[in-house]
């Protein structure tokens, strides 16, 4: 089948997009001090140049002393990691690239220790403690206002600098997505209750970023059903609770929605091959994003337990299939670019052969 569908460009609003690939959001903490150095600006730019229509960043923590989860890992705050974010945007525009920063609060996710102050908590929507310590801070309406802020900030931030819009990660068991997570969201307050009063958060949010950059600066929302913490979770079991909870992040400002899965090929809801992607954009009518091993013959987290295995490339087949038939709008594909930067240039020519492997080892390296 021609791949010329992955290879069409995309525009909406001011986003015009060379072709309909996208590069994953992928934590690689290969920047010290929370400062992207020369080889994050290389890393980006070699995709860019190789046929990557959108580079989503990595997760960049916001200003917020809890934000950040991992040692290593950017911050989107601060004159210095800013320059070097926008030495990044100037990189991948230079090869007709767009780009867009994901983010990011872990939330409850942190642990005591983590730079760049190891006393602070974790910070979530319901609190936890141990042995007389405060594990999980419960946030307050005041924090609560702080990281909504601190989200508008970098936000204004990435359109300062070049960006070519934001992406905020609400998925995968993170700071927003605790919100969304009955299991991680106790509380009696106005966020707590229904899905639809967990998501007062998520929306307010939105509304603040939303404010802080304009009408037509673009704004991605990556949510999730699965989380790190039970890979089997449901916000929602029909379509009819897919859209009532999506309609209200659609209308707090969401332009484009990033459809997080570990498998793009599975259905999302009984009766229908349509995956998560494809039930969003055909209940919103926004464009829609699909993920999850796009490319490759096995899933993430096999290499996580088996380190001896190695991901071949896999027909896109279906995938472009549905990419046709408008399913989706756009692929971001994750482990198949991170060890392949010539991935997007290998399928345009048909050199799919030529694609290299996926094996755990690649995650130590920032080719």
């Amino acid at each position: 089948m021609s791949t010329h569908p992955l290879f069409q460009p995309f525009t909406l609003g001011t986003l015009s997009l060379p072709t309909r690939v996208v590069m994953a959001p992928m934590t690689r903490t290969f920047s010290p001090g929370g400062v992207p150095n020369d080889g994050v600006v290389e890393y980006y730019r070699r995709r860019a140049a190789a046929g990557v229509g959108l580079i989503i960043t990595e997760g960049t923590t916001v200003d917020h002393k809890a934000a950040n989860g991992y040692a290593n890992v950017p911050r989107f705050h601060g004159e210095d990691a800013l320059a070097g974010w926008k030495r990044v945007v100037d990189a991948v525009h230079a090869e007709g690239g767009r780009i867009v920063p994901q983010l990011w609060h872990v939330g409850s996710v942190r642990r005591l220790g983590t730079e760049p102050d190891g006393t602070v908590p974790a910070y979530g929507p319901s609190g936890k403690g141990k042995d007389g310590k405060v594990l999980v801070h419960e946030m307050s309406q005041a924090d609560i206002r702080e990281v909504i802020d601190a989200f508008a900030s970098a936000a204004r931030d990435a359109q300062a600098i070049g960006m070519d819009g934001v992406e905020i990660h609400a998925a995968h068991g993170y700071l927003i997505d605790q919100f969304f997570w009955a299991a991680s969201n106790q509380r009696e307050d106005q966020y707590g209750g229904d899905l639809a009063a967990r998501s007062r958060f998520a929306i307010e949010l939105i509304e603040a970023v939303r404010a802080a950059v304009g009408p037509d600066f673009p704004i991605i929302l990556r949510f999730s059903q699965w989380k790190q913490q039970d890979y089997s979770a449901r916000l929602v079991e029909t379509p009819e609770a897919l859209a009532a909870f999506l309609k209200p992040l659609a209308e707090a400002g969401v332009d484009i929605f990033h459809c997080s899965t570990r498998r793009f090929w599975e259905p999302e809801f009984p009766g229908s091959e349509l995956n998560l992607a494809g039930w969003t954009r055909q209940l919103t009518g926004k464009p829609t994003i699909t993920v999850g091993s796009v490319g490759l013959d096995g899933e993430f987290l096999q290499f996580m337990v088996d380190t001896d295995k190695v991901a071949k490339p896999a027909s896109l087949e279906g995938l472009l299939s549905r990419l046709e038939a408008e399913e989706f709008d756009l692929v971001a594909v994750g482990r198949a670019l991170l060890v392949d930067p010539q991935w997007a240039e290998k399928v345009r020519d048909g050199r799919e052969q030529d694609v290299l492997p996926f094996s755990r080892e690649a995650l130590a390296t920032l080719v």
